[in-house]
């Protein structure tokens, strides 16, 4: 029977129990030397005579027990269950969501970025066989959610989005591409699609050469355009005030098209910009419709058998035993 530890990563953690050995034995180093200090040897001794050493040792030792059961509970070791051989059609899908301050903009109510919320909720709905990722992106660009078909997750993500969670501001799409190409499997040459959702307010020299080097692994990147040519100036949450340039005029920030339409042209996906919801969640699918799905295995759909509780009893048993057990000698009955 093959085990495996679904968190593996926290085994590291047993790095410690060497470590908390270390500092046993200097406490008992630091406790000779102490009675040394104190005085004459055969009082300290009387003194002492109801000390255990042996107790003191199985009561560090239990500790250690339940630290490192606990550390395994962490880990979660599993074991394979009842298998379903479950087959789904399905496209890998990156969603590239910007997050810069300028989705703050107000020119589409309530805002640039709620509306971007709301597209990527309606947009998940419609790819239920489909396994979705998310990058977040502004200045620099972060894989939030590795691709999965646990479109709760993807939820979750979405709704703490905002431009906290990306300290470098501005709009550098390149960066946002990158990223998405890397949740994908580098050895297929289809089934991939990137949706991008972003005023594209900075231009990025870097991008369409970029998405033309995409297109030849088998990248679609679909394109959504969030904003309005007029434009509308950006408010700043954190002063509650209009953010201004170096000269002190209001900064207005507008949708760039152009480059939007570049990148979806460019790999053979579609540019929309977004007004209604529905409308756009429908090109979108629409589009990517037209590739080719791939039968794919999904680990989601594996069913594996847990034992963190069987470690955590474990624990708990250890911390009893050393909590009831004393240091002093046991009295005989």
């Amino acid at each position: 029977m093959n085990y495996r530890f679904q968190h593996i990563e926290y085994l590291i953690a047993l790095a410690t129990i060497p470590l908390i050995v270390l500092l046993y034995f200097q406490l008992l180093y630091w406790k000779k030397n102490t009675i040394k200090k104190i005085g004459d040897p055969k009082l300290v001794q009387a003194l002492i005579a109801n000390y255990s050493p042996i107790n003191f040792l199985l009561k560090f030792m239990f500790f250690a027990l339940a630290l490192t059961a606990v550390i395994i509970a962490a880990a979660n070791l599993q074991k394979p269950g009842a298998m379903e051989n479950v087959q789904r059609k399905g496209v890998d899908v990156v969603i590239a969501m910007d997050v810069s301050k300028s989705m703050l903009a107000e020119d589409i109510k309530p805002n640039r970025l709620e509306r971007a919320r709301q597209l990527v909720y309606k947009l998940m709905d419609q790819l239920p066989n489909d396994r979705v990722g998310l990058v977040l992106f502004a200045g620099r660009a972060y894989l939030q959610m590795p691709l999965t078909t646990d479109h709760g997750a993807a939820h979750m993500y979405i709704q703490q989005a905002g431009p906290e969670v990306v300290p470098t501001q501005g709009t550098v799409i390149s960066e946002a591409l990158r990223a998405s190409n890397s949740a994908f499997n580098s050895k297929e040459r289809k089934f991939k699609s990137i949706v991008l959702i972003t005023d594209g307010e900075d231009h990025d020299p870097q991008a369409v050469p970029l998405a033309q080097q995409l297109a030849q692994d088998g990248v679609m990147i679909n394109t959504v355009g969030i904003g309005s040519a007029e434009g509308a100036p950006i408010m700043d949450p954190a002063t509650n005030t209009y953010k201004k340039d170096e000269t002190g005029n209001t900064v207005v920030s507008r949708l760039n098209e152009t480059e939007l339409q570049q990148l979806a042209g460019a790999t053979r996906g579609v540019y929309v910009k977004l007004n209604d919801v529905d409308a756009t969640v429908n090109a979108i699918t629409k589009q990517l419709s037209t590739i080719e799905s791939s039968s794919l295995d999904d680990n989601a759909f594996r069913d594996y058998k847990n034992y963190f509780q069987w470690f955590l009893a474990i624990a708990f048993v250890f911390l009893l035993i050393e909590f009831f057990l004393p240091e002093r000698k046991l009295k005989a009955a």
